[in-house]
């Protein structure tokens, strides 16, 4: 069986499950090119632990985890079924990786999940497995981790990491709009871009110190650590391809990568 690519999914606010504009589109289209998978692992910045954790829910549920937003939000459901078997093949990659992790027989799927995931396969009918990240381990364990989960895109396994690529929600006071965008967002953008192109996995690990406005793009970098994960899944000279769907917000890019593993 030819892999499948990881994905790294830029999910950006709860309101993109209402208004899905240009990322709906082309999470649609991009769905329409995949191999349909048997089972999808998705990591989520908004499951963040000091260790691994995996869901193992046989009918994870949809947490809405906001507040503040139209009533029709928490209506919306997605109801996909889990993948228990799946669980514990992830655990025991995990574990012979050196990175044990723990099963939660009732982990949800967060927003980070279930809105691209409603907008990727709206059917709800392919088994979904969540992953937490650990945020204070930094990149290099997060490579690690999809790393030690590469195995599973041979098998039929979609494997997803979904954050932001910008993501500073300090500025949503601040003016900034479709017509005014944050002066941060682009150069981060194109660095990113021009790394991942590049293969300078080094330079990526490092983004914090080396990427422009690296502080300013990302104040917390829980929401591009699931890209690693998506990195590493795909192994060493991954095909890195970006997708631009737009900046929301004049701050939140929403870009989509795609990895191939290489030939």
């Amino acid at each position: 069986m030819h892999p499948l690519p990881s994905l790294y999914i830029s999910h950006g606010s709860p309101m993109t499950a209402l208004q899905p504009g240009l990322t709906g589109a082309r999470l649609a289209e991009l769905a329409a090119t995949l191999p349909r998978p048997r089972a999808i692992v998705i990591a989520s910045a908004h499951w963040l632990s000091r260790s691994p954790q995996i869901g193992g829910a046989a009918q994870p549920a949809t947490i809405h985890d906001f507040g503040g937003f139209p009533a029709a939000l928490y209506q919306l459901r997605y109801p996909a079924p889990g993948a228990p078997a799946l669980a514990e093949r992830v655990a025991d990659l995990l574990d012979k990786a050196g990175l044990p992790a723990r099963i939660d027989p009732q982990r949800g799927l967060d927003h980070g999940a279930w809105v691209p995931l409603r907008l990727l396969y709206p059917d709800a009918d392919i088994p979904v497995l969540p992953l937490s990240i650990q945020p204070a381990l930094g990149p290099a364990h997060q490579y690690a981790l999809g790393q030690a989960l590469a195995p599973l895109c041979s098998e039929g396994v979609l494997l997803i990491g979904s954050g932001s690529i910008t993501h500073n929600l300090l500025d949503l006071g601040a003016g900034y709009s479709d017509q005014r965008q944050a002066p941060y967002v682009q150069p981060f953008i194109d660095w990113i871009e021009q790394r991942l192109a590049a293969g300078d996995l080094d330079a990526l690990l490092d983004y914090r110190r080396q990427a422009p406005f690296a502080e300013h793009a990302h104040p917390t970098d829980e929401h591009l650590l699931p890209l690693f994960v998506a990195l590493g899944a795909a192994g060493a000279q991954a095909r890195a391809q970006r997708i631009d769907a737009g900046i929301d917000l004049g701050l939140l890019a929403m870009d989509i990568y795609r990895f191939d593993a290489a030939a």
